[in-house]
Parts: structure tokens; sequence; C-alpha cells
């Protein structure tokens, strides 16, 4: 079954678009969590952040500041939030898309992390950094 981002990509459903090239789309997020809201995909079918190659991710971050700039000329707000969610529980639609989210004052937009800052050893932030590394 096709995905609803590669319908939109084919034009077979509609969608507020914002900029299009050959290899991406960026279209308004039907949400809104904010006025200006936008999502950045890729026209080929890629799952999640996980499958992509870094020639596909030049291809698609190269886009990134100039959206960004244009919703900051556009709306004004204090702010912005990039997000990529990927796979549970906050990816909710498997084609990766890049959330642009203008911040407000007052907009009751909530993105909390826990601040662990002081309670992880020095050893135990080596031996995680460690663990990434050997992986690259």
């Amino acid at each position: 079954m096709e995905c609803i981002f590669c319908k939109i990509i084919k034009k077979e459903i509609p969608a507020h678009i914002v900029y299009e090239d050959d290899d991406l789309i960026a279209i308004l997020d039907i949400s809104q969590s904010t006025q200006g809201h936008t999502l950045i995909l890729p026209k080929n079918h890629v799952a999640t952040l996980y499958d992509l190659t870094p020639p596909q991710a030049a291809t698609i971050f190269r886009q990134v500041p100039e959206i960004a700039r244009a919703i900051q000329a556009a709306f004004h707000p204090i702010g912005m939030n990039l997000l990529v969610n990927v796979n549970q529980p906050m990816q909710s639609v498997f084609h990766l898309h890049i959330h642009l989210i203008p911040r407000y004052p007052a907009d009751n937009v909530t993105m909390t992390f826990q601040n662990n800052m002081g309670k992880i050893s020095q050893d135990a932030l080596a031996d995680i950094a460690a663990k990434i590394r050997e992986q690259l």
C-alpha cells in the first residue's frame, strides 16, 4: 500500500506546497501545530532516518535553511524547532519527513527532554560515546 506522502508527491491528493524541486517537496503540515508548520519530504520513498543515505541527506538538508528562513520572514517566529521522528512512538507516517515548527510566545507547544546533567558519571558518558564510535 502506497503511503499518503507518496500520494501527495504524485499529486494524487492535494496539499499546500511551499517548495518543490526534482528531489524534494515541502508542504504545510495539516495539523499546523503553529502557524507555518512545514514538512520537508524526499520525493523518493525513504521510510525512516535510518534508511537515509548520506547523499540523500545532503539533498534534503540543503533546502532546510532556505525554507526555515522563508518561514521566519513570513511569520517572524521567536524561534523554530527542527524535528525528525524515527519509528515508534512518534513517527506516524513511514516516509521520512522533517518538521519545521515555528515557535511563538505562548504557543503551548511542548517539547520536553529529561535533563540528566550531573546524574551520569564521566566514565558512563565516555562508555556511551565509545559504543557509538564503534558503530561508525
